[in-house]
């Protein structure tokens, strides 16, 4: 179960980090700063500065960077929400609150099927010496799994995000000329191992492959020069997976906590957790690798030993951060610190902070909150990282812009009179002023990044996601030597995203513009494995499909197919007032009452009690005598 947690939220073949190889291979390490900037003005760091983005280069894109539009116009811009690993969480401490205490709230992010991820439970058991009264759990664990993933022990609460750290490297191998088996390491030239393996297919042949390994692990590709690369995973290395998670039953203390978490092995987390005395704090639940030489941002060689790793990093080693100014600590898959604690995390591919910004404003708007507060902040669907885009639309479909067009004319009515300052489900604006925004990306990244796609097809503009502050500033600086060559201006290719958009939407069913809300396209379908291979069987074991508001870059994280797989708020300590909720109910069983119980109250975000009520039913287990 913890490697196949590993293959979800890590980047297992350094995909984002060919990327950024390739754009400083291709275009110069300038250009690749500018197009892949480690952050922006839209960061929220707990810790540390924030990072304004690059000023655009005054170098020339090399020549035919500035050809050809995207050619990758289809949907990958509006599926991004469903491609990112993410969740929410924060804490707020005692020095914030009405009583002194410490509230932490979570929201995984994953994908919505039937039956749902998580087992809600509570689990409670005598204490060793007999005489303390009882342990308790209350939370969610993974069906199968003995750990509770997220919840309160009574002395301390936590939760995870994933962390988007870096916890993979490429190593580019150096081979020998001569003889393409052999590679070069600092203890000198070895032989590539291959290792055959079988899949049995059923109903057909075997599939056989041979895995091609190194010292530093398997050979996943090769790079743009032919060069073939290995990829170093943590999960690879023994102690990548444990289950010191365990030892959180016990802790009592946000210190006790970190000293647990920071041995853990599992895919490395944004572990915030609260205590009983009001205390809160963050840092990373699971194996951190300690890397020499070099940062882990590009492709690197290892041959001569002056990069590479070196072990794990100590619990005393790791970034900590305790009960910071302020007295509130969040976490949304973008960077939380700065600096040295930034070097040990990496940079895996950090999310835009415009939804930690959010959720960090909503916090500190709060007077001593309590945990339904926490709700609100949750559900907070407001579109606030797309009003600039709305607005710099209604700028530039003008009179001239429209003049006798009458379907532009429709465009900026919609996205004017339809715009609800939310993600909500009636809205046209939203989604329109969405999509011109995705296509503005796909177009204008596309062709910046064009020779990158040429020299490799893995490469993917999508994996990039800091884009959106060197995107606006080129599109409102409207720098000539970055112009596409094929229009007369930036106005030009603006207005032309703009028809494309419409034209994309015509081309849907042919549906008309009025026709494209939010909620018609944004409509939550959880179904079960086997409804997907028996279509009759869905009316019984799916959940209803709703409309749901919501999207990415915001703390309700909403799509088709992905959203918020729990959400709750404990104060540990004050369990009686934590609520929880998730999707689907908590049974498997299509016949049982628990199939879809609480299933309306996620939808409609009504808080539910985190402790069970009292008892309706009893398993007992009675040991079979001869």
């Amino acid at each position: 179960m913890l490697y196949a947690m590993y293959f979800v939220l890590n980047d297992d073949t350094g995909d984002a980090e060919s990327d950024r190889g390739l754009l400083e291979d291709i275009l110069g390490p300038e250009m690749a700063a500018f197009l892949a900037p480690l952050g922006t003005e839209w960061d929220a760091p707990v810790v540390g500065e924030v990072f304004e983005t690059p000023q655009i280069p005054g170098v020339e894109i090399p020549a035919g960077g500035v050809e050809a539009a995207s050619n990758h116009r289809a949907q990958a811009g509006f599926l991004k929400a469903e491609a990112l690993v993410g969740s929410n969480n924060w804490a707020v401490g005692g020095s914030c609150t009405a009583d002194g205490r410490a509230i932490l709230a979570n929201d995984m992010h994953l994908g919505m099927a039937v039956p749902n991820t998580w087992y809600r439970a509570m689990l409670e058991w005598p204490a060793e010496d007999g005489c303390h009264g009882n342990h308790r759990l209350v939370g969610v664990t993974l069906p199968g799994s003995p750990a509770l993933v997220a919840g309160s022990n009574t002395r301390v609460a936590w939760g995870f995000t994933n962390s988007q750290g870096d916890w993979s490297d490429l190593v580019i191998v150096d081979v020998a000329s001569e003889d393409p088996s052999r590679y070069a390491t600092s203890d000198g030239w070895l032989t590539i191992e291959n290792r055959p393996e079988t899949i049995l297919v059923r109903d057909g042949e075997p599939e056989e492959f041979n895995v091609r390994t190194t010292i530093w692990g398997p050979i996943v590709d090769q790079d743009h020069l032919g060069r073939p690369r290995a990829v170093r995973w943590i999960a690879h290395d023994e102690g990548g997976a444990n289950l010191a998670m365990l030892g959180l039953e016990h802790a009592a203390t946000v210190h006790e906590a970190f000293e647990v978490a920071n041995r853990c092995g599992i895919p490395p987390q944004n572990f915030v957790c609260a205590d009983a005395d009001g205390n809160i704090g963050w840092t990373i639940i699971g194996r951190i690798p300690r890397r020499f030489g070099f940062s882990g941002r590009v492709p690197t060689s290892w041959a001569d030993g002056s990069h590479g790793w070196e072990g794990w990093l100590e619990p005393e080693d790791y970034p900590r951060v305790i009960n910071p100014d302020g007295g509130i600590i969040w976490t949304a898959n973008a960077r939380v610190v700065s600096d040295e604690m930034l070097e040990i995390v990496g940079h895996g591919g950090y999310d835009l902070g415009a939804r930690a910004r959010q959720i960090r404003d909503d916090l500190l708007a709060l007077e001593q909150p309590d945990e339904k507060d926490m709700l609100a902040v949750q559900r907070d669907d407001r579109a606030l990282f797309l009003e600039r885009w709305r607005s710099l639309l209604l700028d530039l479909l003008d009179g001239d812009a429209i003049g006798e067009d009458p379907k532009r004319s429709e465009f900026r009515v919609l996205i004017d009179t339809t715009w609800t300052g939310h993600a909500s489900i009636d809205s046209q604006a939203f989604r329109l002023v969405r999509a011109y925004r995705a296509f503005a990306f796909e177009r204008i990244y596309g062709r910046l990044t064009s020779q990158c796609a040429e020299k490799d097809e893995g490469f993917n503009i999508f994996r990039i996601q800091q884009a959106e502050g060197p995107l606006w500033r080129l599109i409102t600086e409207q720098p000539e030597h970055f112009q596409d060559p094929s229009t007369a201006s930036w106005r030009e290719e603006l207005l032309e995203i703009v028809d494309s958009t419409i034209s994309y939407y015509e081309a849907v069913g042919g549906a008309e513009l009025a026709d494209q809300t939010w909620g018609e396209r944004n409509v939550l379908a959880m179904r079960h494995p086997l409804s997907r291979a028996v279509p009759a069987l869905s009316r019984w074991l799916d959940m209803p499909r709703r409309p749901l508001p919501g999207d990415s870059d915001m703390p309700r994280v909403q799509s088709p197919g992905w959203g918020a797989s729990e959400r709750l708020a404990v104060s540990p300590g004050r369990e009686e007032d934590g609520y929880f909720h998730m999707p689907a109910g908590q049974s498997g069983h299509p016949l049982s009452p628990f199939f879809s119980a609480g299933h309306e109250a996620w939808v409609e975000g009504l808080p539910m009690p985190l402790l069970p009520g009292p008892a309706e039913n009893l398993l007992e287990l009675v040991p079979q005598v001869d």
